[in-house]
């Protein structure tokens, strides 16, 4: 953020974010890179990224850790959200644990 700062001469947080995905993706393709957007919708905290289970009590912000219904995996809300997303942005999708 700090080099794009310098480069582009004026905070990258009073840009609109579509200016900001475009700057992103020019930077990116600089480097052989690409942008992988991930829709806004996905249930990415909500989501047991070990077993796939969808947990709806987690849409409450203030729980910040939860344990999976299925699987019984402990969670950290956003490291589980990251998680979440990253194998969404790279196409897997968990695979189910069988006994």
């Amino acid at each position: 953020m700090k080099a794009m700062q310098r480069l582009y001469g004026r905070k990258i947080g009073d840009l609109a974010f579509s200016e900001f995905v475009k700057i992103l993706q020019y930077e990116a393709s600089k480097f052989g890179t690409e942008i992988i957007e991930v829709n806004r919708y996905f249930a990415s905290s909500q989501i047991c990224h070990c077993c796939g289970e969808k947990n709806p009590e987690v849409k409450d912000l203030s729980i910040r850790e939860w344990h999976c219904p299925k699987c019984g995996a402990y969670h950290d809300r956003d490291r589980n959200a990251a998680i979440n997303i990253l194998n969404e942005g790279l196409g897997h999708r968990p695979v189910e644990e069988t006994l």
